[in-house]
């Protein structure tokens, strides 16, 4: 009752006991990506390309920090968002991550410190300090695309402070489990080598799902003295897992019965994922008042994925599912540069923080995909025997060259202590180069995209402590859409999806160690496209949508040994001018809250409850549409030091074992949530 009584008043802005401020418990890393305590982030710099409070950034940041992902037992991107307020998870077809931040639904706005990270695959959450969700258009840091936001995840970088190799194991009630370990080693004052490393064997609820997954990510960073610092990562990641699409609707509703049925083939369900990242970062001061960072990443990525899926609403509860398949591989190369320069000045009581910006980009594709051929195209419910399938012919070939160059400025204005104002320019030049090869002759396509990006955010700070601010942004999305794989005729003809964002918001830091977060927003999307309901791998133009919202968030230290993270949105997410058009994936009201309350220096427990309302699984256009119903989901965790070195803990996922869906990808392929299951872990540092 008093867990539930706090996070009532802090949402509502009445007063809570005040607290003792947490002592800073995080290593200082030579590679500086932002700080954080406990359940808290006090700035960020990988995200904003400048070190910048939070208070002080005029759009809503959520962070979900390492000992937040600890805590909550979280292992994917799609756990970690759950708990985000205006954010919901996609499906991704079973084999990426997938996204819709403020009714734009998205594969490829995803960032590893601040540098685009946009490949269709699963990202592991095993070397990340923590993962930062911002909100509205952020073109003028980021680029194209992030119509609603992005997400970018921030890395674990090395620290010459002291030795310490931490090592997890953990398993699960399904037959999962997992073995990690995070070595930091100082190779001298200035210098130091950091190591993670993981092994997942993955199993979940649903039959014939298997997979296993492993990574390692050496990170060697060194302070070059005189202020100069720099840092080389690698990350080899293997991913090799079940497709599973989850089950189909019947009357405009998930079909219910079927949990666990498997509605793939065995053994030919699958996706794999085989990627090289390296990254090579270097900071430093040019001056006292003038400081320069440049990054490099490189990525290689093989991916290949088989689906087996219904391809229609069954005709009855045991009636039968229409079945459809195809095989598609994907390589790509990115080499991404991008280069800050940040001029700090004052002129009497006014002060400025000058972000001067270039970034290139050169990404190369491949992309095939072969339709599948069934011995039997339907399955039926009663007698479910599952068919074989070949893939004959290539149905799609296609290749693709993007090259991109942009620059941006951007003035962070202090006019004394009370008012601060954002405001920039991007210039971004977007070319793709490319060919359809099948069929015969080659199709080639190209087109080139020039697009200006403002942002501009006022900031009123009546107390150091609070920010009011309000922000326009403005973002853009080329016509050959997330992944550049393709650009028909008719979409080559057509302007870029653009995307305009008003906010309004207020940030109260009410102790260090605790803040309240509050913010109303209007996005405008003109030249929409969505996924056509009829045919997923098609897209139709729908026009101009609007997403108008609230979102409201607390995180940090109730009182000196109960942590917080409690979130609420609404969100209304319509076709202009048509209110009946309501958007996929966008449940009007959601809220999470996450708990941990030790009770003393050993024991501590965990208690966390999410809520979605209904929504629709895809663009609703007609009253056929398929709607998921709303859920209400409780976790509970309990927290134990057996010594100062080894601590295990148990983390129970739906307490209560409800019955819900937790995603989809469209009308047909609709995921059944988890029931009531536990993890055990148990960690030691040395």
């Amino acid at each position: 009752m008093r867990v539930l009584f706090a996070s009532t008043a802090i949402l509502l802005g009445l007063p809570v006991v005040a607290a003792a401020e947490e002592p800073a418990t995080q290593l200082e890393s030579i590679i500086i990506t932002g700080r954080t305590q406990g359940y808290i982030a006090v700035d960020s710099i990988t995200a904003t390309k400048t070190d910048t409070p939070l208070l002080d950034v005029p759009q809503s940041v959520n962070v979900v920090t390492r000992a937040q992902l600890d805590d909550q037992a979280l292992y994917s991107l799609g756990e970690v968002l759950r708990y985000v307020p205006g954010v919901t998870v996609g499906q991704g077809e079973g084999n990426r991550d997938q996204v819709t931040l403020r009714g734009q639904n998205t594969t490829a706005d995803f960032f590893l410190d601040g540098v685009r990270d946009d490949v269709q695959y699963y990202r592991g959450l095993y070397n990340l300090e923590r993962v930062e969700i911002l909100k509205g258009p952020y073109a003028l840091i980021f680029g194209r695309g992030g119509g609603g936001g992005i997400v970018n995840r921030v890395q674990k970088s090395p620290s010459p402070a002291a030795s310490f190799l931490d090592g997890r194991a953990s398993a699960n009630t399904f037959g999962a489990y997992d073995l990690s370990l995070d070595l930091n080693t100082p190779v001298s004052e200035m210098a130091a080598i950091r190591v993670n490393a993981t092994y997942e064997d993955l199993a979940n609820h649903r039959d014939f799902y298997e997979g296993e997954r492993f990574a390692v990510n050496p990170y060697f960073a060194v302070d070059l003295d005189g202020g100069w610092k720099a840092g080389l990562s690698y990350e080899y990641v293997n991913d090799d897992r079940v497709t599973d699409r989850g089950v189909p609707s019947l009357s405009g509703a998930p079909i219910t019965g079927y949990r666990d049925q498997f509605f793939g083939v065995p053994g030919v369900n699958r996706t794999t994922l085989e990627a090289h990242i390296a990254k090579f970062r270097v900071d430093g001061a040019l001056t006292d008042d003038l400081a320069f960072s440049t990054t490099l990443l490189f990525g290689d990525y093989d991916k290949a994925y088989v689906n087996v899926f219904p391809n229609g609403a069954a005709t009855a509860r045991n009636g039968t599912v229409a079945l459809s398949s195809y095989a598609d591989a994907t390589t790509r190369e990115n080499v991404l540069v991008q280069s800050n320069l940040v001029w700090s000045v004052a002129a009497g009581s006014v002060g400025h923080k000058v972000l001067f910006g270039l970034e290139y980009g050169d990404q190369a594709s491949t992309n095939q995909r072969r339709n599948g051929v069934l011995s039997n195209a339907t399955f039926n419910l009663a007698n479910p025997v599952f068919p074989t399938v070949a893939f004959p012919a290539v149905n799609r070939d296609t290749v693709s060259t993007v090259n991109s160059f942009s620059v941006y400025v951007q003035d962070q204005i202090s006019l004394g202590e009370w008012f601060d104002i954002v405001a920039g320019l991007r210039f971004d030049r977007f070319d793709i180069d490319g060919a359809d090869r099948q069929p015969n002759p080659d199709r080639p396509f190209t087109r080139t995209d020039e697009k200006v990006s403002p942002r501009l955010g006022l900031i009123f700070k009546p107390r150091s402590n609070v920010s009011l601010y309000a922000s326009y942004s403005q973002s853009f999305l080329p016509r050959s859409g997330d992944q550049f794989l393709t650009l028909s005729m008719t979409q080559a003809n057509l302007e870029p999806e653009e995307f305009t964002n008003y906010e309004l918001g207020a940030k109260w830091n009410i102790r260090p160690n605790l803040n309240v977060t509050a913010a109303l927003f209007q996005l405008d999307r003109t030249n929409a496209t969505t996924p056509d309901p009829a045919n997923p791998l098609a897209t139709i133009n729908v026009g101009e949508t609007r997403t108008q919202g609230l979102e409201l968030a607390v995180t940090g230290s109730v009182l000196p040994n109960w942590q917080m993270s409690g979130a609420y949105s609404y969100q209304d997410a319509v076709l202009q001018g048509n209110d009946s058009v309501r958007l996929a994936q966008v449940p009007e009201h959601q809220f999470s809250l996450w708990n941990r309350y030790d009770v003393s220096d050993r024991l501590g427990f965990g208690l966390g409850v999410t809520h979605q309302s209904d929504q629709f699984a895809a663009i609703r256009t007609s009253a056929t549409t398929t709607r998921l119903p709303s859920f209400t989901r409780v976790d509970a965790a309990i927290f134990y030091d057996v010594s100062e070195a080894v601590q295990v803990q148990v983390n129970v996922e739906n307490l209560f074992d409800a019955s819900y869906f937790s995603d989809a990808h469209n009308n047909v392929n609709i995921s059944p949530g988890a029931p009531l299951n536990a993890r055990f872990t148990v960690r030691a540092r040395f």
